[in-house]
């Protein structure tokens, strides 16, 4: 089987590549080749073997598709996009990469013709919801994005559900909860403060809270990500019908259960490193985001997530503190 990775750079693709190189195989099959592609260069996993090779491209560029898919990957994995804060800053950037590049992708598959009819995994987000939410989203409410990344995220599921249903691809799109606790540097997501206020505390830094502790959101830790993808690439797709977008399983908690939790791993010590200092922009984007879901057909789907924010905390601790890996 051959595997590609769009996107192989970011937190979620070096984490899934590094899985996939230890484990060898997937859905029952082994692994030929491991193809990681990212417009920065991706790092390569421990112990690959000669498995993984490597290419630096901009997705967003027009023959940039066509070329990756040239040798009929059996498996893509494509999470390449911009985040949310940057996505709202610069609108052309983001119509570009994260809906423009990603059709061009579902072109260049469907103009392989119909011998080719790869399985892809496509990451979406819960910012295809918008206010005014229920206090618990069902798996049938509607998609109402107020933001650009959320209408980007919910163009490409229609995209994907129409081009699955014509058979030029098998694809499914899962509705990722904000992932935290992201490892690495501060980046321009809305949402990466809920990381940063424990990331940076329990290594010793200061981190900014732009928001009120009594904000609730929707969470998952990198390993129930993975978790979710692997999953989602050896899922009989036939159980999941044609409404191929699901909302993943994940842990609605406040921030005050963030650093109640940070508490118990850090101390007051890490407690005291956190700035409150409020952000307009921030907290506009964050309040049309959802808080809770009921993900009963994800979970009947065999999807799982975390159960408490201690797991979250204790799944950074010994994947990125402790040097244990994924």
């Amino acid at each position: 089987m051959h595997v590609l990775i769009i996107g192989a750079a970011g937190m979620i693709g070096r984490k899934l590549a590094e899985r996939l190189a230890k484990d060898g195989a997937i859905a029952g099959n082994e692994i030929a080749k491991l193809t990681l592609v990212d417009i920065v260069p991706p790092a390569m996993p421990q112990g690959h073997s000669g498995l993984a090779t490597s290419f630096t491209v901009d997705f967003a560029l027009m023959d940039a598709p066509q070329a990756l898919i040239g040798d009929r990957p059996d498996l893509i994995f494509h999470l390449a996009s911009i985040v949310s804060g940057e996505a709202e800053a610069d609108f052309e950037k983001g119509y570009l990469v994260n809906l423009d590049g990603t059709r061009r992708l579902f072109e260049a598959i469907r103009l392989q013709g119909t011998s080719y009819r790869p399985r892809v995994v496509f990451t979406s987000s819960i910012a295809v919801y918008g206010a005014p939410l229920p206090s618990e989203i069902p798996d049938d409410y509607i998609t109402q994005p107020l933001t650009s990344y959320g209408t980007q995220k919910a163009i490409c599921e229609l995209l994907l559900a129409d081009y699955s249903r014509r058979a030029f691809f098998d694809g499914i799109a899962l509705r990722l909860p904000t992932i935290c606790i992201r490892p690495g540097a501060p980046n321009r997501a809305a949402s990466g403060f809920f990381s940063n206020i424990l990331r940076e505390p329990l290594a010793g830094k200061e981190a900014v809270l732009p928001v009120s502790e009594d904000v609730r959101h929707w969470f998952a830790s990198p390993r129930a990500a993975v978790g979710f993808l692997l999953h989602a690439a050896s899922l009989d797709l036939e159980r999941v019908g044609p409404r191929r977008s699901l909302n993943m399983p994940g842990l609605s908690a406040t921030v005050a259960d963030e650093i109640a939790a940070l508490r118990r791993f850090g101390g007051e010590a890490a407690v005291r490193l956190i700035r409150r200092e409020s952000d307009p922009i921030i907290e506009r984007i964050i309040s049309g985001w959802p808080r809770d879901f009921n993900v009963r057909r994800a979970q009947e789907l065999g999807f799982v997530a975390d159960t408490s924010f201690d797991e979250i905390v204790r799944a950074h601790i010994e994947d990125e503190m402790d040097g244990t890996g994924e």
